[in-house]
């Protein structure tokens, strides 16, 4: 395994559909060497589940990009430009502070290099009113809406969601001797910290993550976090009604 000393930055964007390959083109351009993406479907506090009886999907595209220090800020501009998330409801876009990678040995001197001065920061990061934190919930098909339900009423703004499927000690089922892999669905969850532990006990409690085999919930610290103004004026009003 590559050691992650100088610090490398794995941004994610959340956007509409057909607009990632926008936002990985203009990533490239900046110095990237590309990024994965996902699909899944979004929710927000305000929004509609149904129309005329229809359920209503947003659907949504997430993009994984892996950049080094030396490059990270020229990525993320390019990539806040191309998917506008400096205007509202565009999508949001965060970043997360990597501890270790691998499998990146043959980029070495293609902008994910060691850099010299390992450890230390190579730019500042501007600080935010409020800092984030983004809860991973692994469940079964057909739970992430249980996860849902229970991140809305704990307070959370919205979250996105995908879909997967896993292997594990409770899940060795076969069907004619064929094992079965069974579906899943991940949902991301950015939440303000000082509400993140109530809302990761409201999820264990509606998706029963205390059974075995129900599926797990993570939290991971955000370390920047554009597209969310909305939230920001949102606490500021908050604090000046208390």
């Amino acid at each position: 395994m590559t050691k992650n000393n100088s610090g490398q930055k794995l941004i994610v964007t959340i956007v509409k559909k057909e607009k990632a390959k926008k936002v990985v083109h203009a990533s490239t351009l900046a110095g990237a060497q590309g990024g994965t993406t996902l699909f899944g479907k979004g929710f927000r506090m305000d929004e509609k589940k149904r129309f005329l009886g229809i359920p209503v999907e947003r659907e949504r595209e997430v993009i994984l990009t892996l950049v080094s220090n030396s490059i990270y800020e020229s990525v993320m501009e390019a990539i806040i430009d191309s998917a506008k998330l400096n205007r509202p409801r565009h999508g949001i876009g965060f970043v997360i502070d990597t501890k270790n990678i691998s499998g990146i040995n043959h980029m070495i001197g293609l902008g994910l290099e060691a850099e010299q001065n390992a450890g230390e920061d190579v730019m500042q990061v501007e600080k935010q009113k409020l800092s984030y934190d983004l809860i991973v919930t692994i469940v079964n098909k057909g739970d992430a809406e249980k996860v849902v339900d229970a991140s809305k009423e704990a307070g959370a703004e919205g979250g996105t969601i995908l879909t997967g499927r896993g292997t594990g000690i409770h899940e060795k089922a076969k069907l004619f001797n064929i094992l079965i892999e069974p579906e899943k669905e991940v949902v991301l969850t950015l939440i303000v910290k000082e509400k993140c532990d109530g809302v990761l006990r409201a999820i264990e409690r509606g998706a029963r993550l205390d059974e075995p085999g129900r599926g797990i919930a993570f939290v991971l610290d955000v370390e920047r976090t554009v597209g969310i103004n909305h939230l920001l004026n949102q606490q500021w009003s908050e604090n000046m009604k208390e």
